[in-house]
């Protein structure tokens, strides 16, 4: 039963009781260890709120939970104040420069790597509300993630600061359950970012590539810059596994098809794109275009969406690649366009994992 294995969750599992233990990390107890939390002083006095957070410096990489044994990190909650270290100066970019990794088993590269905003549907650097099963974010800034995420002789996450300043105010809660053992077909979690700052003409975008071995693919965030007029999401969802070479086995109808949406996402009265957020599906940022935004200094319509692949998840034994198509309509018919794409890829597979694209640097993941 995967409840004794601390894979389980929800109403139906909350009544069985089981002999894993509960943990939590956070800056009050950073160790986890039993009995160890709230032990710093404030003004208050000692175990008053003595430190519920922690700065990092420019430059920084904080280890935030490093934990022995076998387990699954069932849920964590983060959050970042909107100013830095620079009296006071704000943190424009900051959710694109904080990047989140996560290493499984002493592993040498890390099986996450993502800026940290991104990680939680809030791409463009923006703070954005989301209402999905494994991610949430709710007002203001509070991120939390639900993926269960297992590993069987250790866990490290890591923040590593590249913004201009420091940072002061660094929040996060990891709670996680200690198990005996873990079945042998639990896979591990992975996440990994790209972006195409200028995608190439009738060139499909790359979501995911060069994923080797046995696993599923649970998700999908995109943060898309319209760079050109007209409606920007006729391109199609692919999905090329288990030896897929010229042609995928999976391939979606458009954009909007895939985060569940349809039509533009317009709204019926105003004609204008209506977000939405549901457990598995959402278009939960759009920017109007007639905002100039100092991101691009022009007018640039930006679109967030995502779509959890939970129920149904994408299945692969041996390899799989992922990518979507840049094609617009102009009311009339089909052109090839160009954007700005990035994207987080969600999934589990048995490790080792390949290598990772390098990740950008932290001034190519800002707008031209």
């Amino acid at each position: 039963m995967l409840q004794l294995h601390g894979l389980g969750n929800g109403l139906t599992t909350a009544p069985l009781v089981t002999n894993g233990r509960t943990r939590s990390i956070t800056a009050e107890n950073p160790t986890g260890e039993k009995g160890q939390g709230g032990k710093a002083a404030s003004n208050l006095g000692t175990a008053r709120k003595g430190r519920p957070c922690i700065d990092l410096k420019q430059g920084e990489t904080a280890t935030l939970a490093h934990i022995q044994g076998a387990g699954v990190l069932q849920h964590f909650w983060i959050t970042v104040t909107d100013k830095t270290g620079a009296k006071g100066h704000p943190a424009q970019f900051v959710l694109r420069d904080l990047v989140l990794r996560m290493y499984w088993d002493d592993e040498e590269t890390p099986s996450v790597e993502v800026p940290l905003g991104d990680f939680f549907c809030n791409g463009f650097a923006r703070r954005t509300n989301v209402n999905s099963l494994p991610i949430s974010v709710n007002p203001t800034g509070g991120m939390n993630c639900y993926f269960a995420m297992p590993f069987r002789t250790s866990a490290k996450i890591t923040i590593e600061n590249q913004h201009a300043y420091d940072i002061g105010g660094f929040f996060y809660t990891f709670n996680y359950t200690l198990v005996d053992e873990l079945p042998e077909n639990a896979a591990y979690f992975h996440a990994q970012w790209r972006r195409e700052r200028l995608t190439e003409i009738g060139k499909d975008y790359t979501i995911l590539d060069n994923v080797k071995g046995t696993g599923q693919f649970v998700g999908t965030y995109l943060a898309w810059a319209a760079l050109e007029r007209n409606w920007w999401g006729e391109g199609e969802m692919k999905f090329y596994m288990d030896g897929d070479v010229e042609w995928p086995t999976i391939c979606g109808t458009g954009t909007e098809d895939y985060v569940g949406g349809a039509w533009c996402f317009s709204n019926l009265k105003t004609g204008e794109p209506e977000s939405y957020s549901t457990p598995y599906l959402g278009y939960t940022y759009y920017k109007e275009t007639t905002d100039i935004d100092p991101w691009y200094g022009h007018q640039v319509p930006m679109h967030g969406m995502y779509r959890w692949h939970l129920p149904d998840p994408i299945r692969f034994e041996s390899d799989l690649k992922v990518t979507i198509q840049q094609i617009g309509h102009d009311h009339a018919q089909l052109f090839e366009r160009s954007d700005d794409v990035s994207s987080v890829a969600y999934w589990y597979q048995m490790e080792p994992h390949a290598d990772f694209p390098v990740l950008l640097p932290v001034e190519m993941r800002w707008p031209r």
